[in-house]
């Protein structure tokens, strides 16, 4: 990533920056991540063999992928495609001209001596996507560029102490490659922004997003400047595949940095690792520039031409976007951003949403599904597409409240049974069996709330002078009444019978 000064940085953008404090005074952080996203493909990209996590060693290896002398590799068409997608996703200009390029280094799991990728005349071009931070804030950090590029294999150092063992499934398989403009200030931002372009690509189905699986990593370039002057020397982090690690792996090497600056050194560009066990980057190689990969176009690959209405079908493709339903769930059913954001960062969220609100109280849907539903999930450990309780469940129980058969206290009482009961018994089911039907009848309530009255003549007369005390009264009628009277109902009839 070029260390350019960006035309963000200027005064005003600095005031507001999350700034570190050191020794000799504040410190501005300046952060560019380069996203690698695993294409989804049924095949690589420039061979037929097959992509697929699980399978065994080498057996997903076609004799390209092996670097065998005079095999040719043929560019995979839906691979373009789902680049050119994912470059509309991203707003991005999408180049008619494309050409690859080979980036030539030795290293055991890559047979071919060289990695065909996109250096000098990349598929996508310059894009822009708007994060979301937590204190309700957005920011537009702009993209430099997408390419298409193969993965390399994977070196196995574990299985013997004197030898490595080399798995090529992954080799050649497609990759996308994201490169931001070097716009993010803080890890907050950076880990907002590496959140939006997974939700991105999982909405677009261009990238299944999964970290676990090495399907989507970052190298994350990181520098530190006072304020207000040009960037400093970057360091880059290789291979962060996790949020959380993404978080410490920043914190981590801005204190470094700035460590070595307040006491009098410089620097050194170089390519890191974070150990996510003693949290903390070390140093893995002296940062490479391109002149040092000796890039030169592929002879075997012709330049990339796309047809101008090709690219607009695929834009006709689209689907509803992470921004775009975020505002159309806050129109239609009055949500407010904040209870929008939290659907839309999971597209089997938002799905499971809309499933639930059909003819309900949108907003009480709202706080069942992102409070009391995602918490027990997180609990769980499980993801909102294997809840047991499907939405129609939300619903019911929504249906419930709103028709004044139970409260909403009570309606907790039957999340519970419905969660133990793995979905396989309804709302009202349990509401039956369990007797838990709100109390209405003002006769049976007025006749608790008697009892009580006389029970405790002394606080009764108090409540002429701190009116707020009838919330004593309220929680012992609902005691007595085991929850389920109506509160609106006891509410009112001891106003009545207090006097006020």
């Amino acid at each position: 990533m070029t260390n350019i000064a960006s035309p963000l940085d200027s005064g005003r953008e600095a005031e507001t920056a999350k700034l570190i404090q050191g020794r000799t005074g504040p410190w501005e952080l300046v952060i560019g991540l380069e996203i690698h996203a695993q294409v989804a493909s049924t095949s690589k990209l420039f061979s037929g063999a097959a992509v697929g996590f699980g399978a065994g060693p080498n057996e997903q290896v076609s004799l390209i992928d092996a670097g065998f002398p005079g095999m040719l590799p043929v560019l995979n068409r839906f691979c373009v495609e789902q680049a050119v997608k994912t470059g509309l996703g991203l707003k991005a200009q999408i180049n008619a001209h494309s050409r690859f390029d080979r980036k030539n280094y030795f290293y055991p799991d890559l047979p071919q001596g060289y990695q065909i990728s996109q250096l000098f005349y990349p598929i996508v071009g310059e894009g822009e996507v708007s994060i979301d931070l937590s204190d309700g804030s957005q920011k537009i950090v702009r993209i430099e560029r997408l390419h298409l590029e193969q993965d390399a294999g994977k070196s196995i150092h574990d299985l013997d102490p004197n030898a490595t063992y080399v798995d090529l499934n992954r080799a050649g398989t497609a990759l996308m490659e994201i490169v931001s403009k070097p716009d993010i200030r803080s890890a907050e931002e950076a880990v907002a922004y590496f959140k939006k372009i997974r939700t991105i690509l999982v909405y677009l189905g261009t990238s299944d997003g999964d970290m676990e699986k090495g399907n989507m990593r970052a190298d994350v370039n990181v520098s530190v400047r006072k304020v207000g002057a040009s960037f400093g020397t970057r360091c880059e982090i290789k291979n962060v595949n996790s949020f959380r690690f993404m978080q410490q792996a920043i914190e981590y090497e801005a204190r470094r940095q700035i460590e070595i600056l307040e006491d009098g050194g410089s620097i050194t560009q170089e390519t890191r690792l974070f150990d996510s066990v003693k949290v903390e980057t070390r140093s893995l190689r002296s940062k490479e520039e391109a002149h040092d990969y000796r890039y030169f176009p592929d002879p075997d690959l012709l330049p990339l031409e796309l047809e101008l209405a090709w690219i607009e079908d695929i834009k006709k493709s689209l689907p509803e976007l992470p921004d775009d339903k975020r505002q159309r769930l806050m129109t239609q059913y009055g949500l407010s951003q904040y209870d929008a954001t939290v659907l839309i960062t999971e597209q089997s969220r938002a799905d499971y949403y809309e499933a639930a609100a059909k003819g309900r109280d949108a907003k009480l849907v709202a706080n069942w599904v992102t409070n009391e539903l995602l918490a027990r999930l997180t609990k769980d450990g499980l993801e909102i597409a294997d809840s047991p309780l499907p939405p129609a469940h939300i619903n019911g129980l929504v249906e419930l409240i709103e028709t004044n058969v139970i409260s909403s206290k009570i309606a907790k009482t039957v999340f519970e049974h419905m969660w133990d009961g793995k979905g396989e018994i309804t709302p009202a089911e349990i509401v039956e069996t369990h007797g838990l039907k709100q109390v209405t009848d003002t006769g049976a309530i007025e006749k608790a709330v008697d009892d009580i009255i006389a029970a405790n003549p002394d606080k009764a007369a108090e409540v002429a002078t701190k009116p707020q005390a009838i919330g004593w009264f309220v929680g012992q009628v609902m005691k007595a009444t085991g929850g389920k009277a109506n509160p609106a109902a006891v509410n009112d009839i001891l106003k009545a019978k207090l006097g006020l």
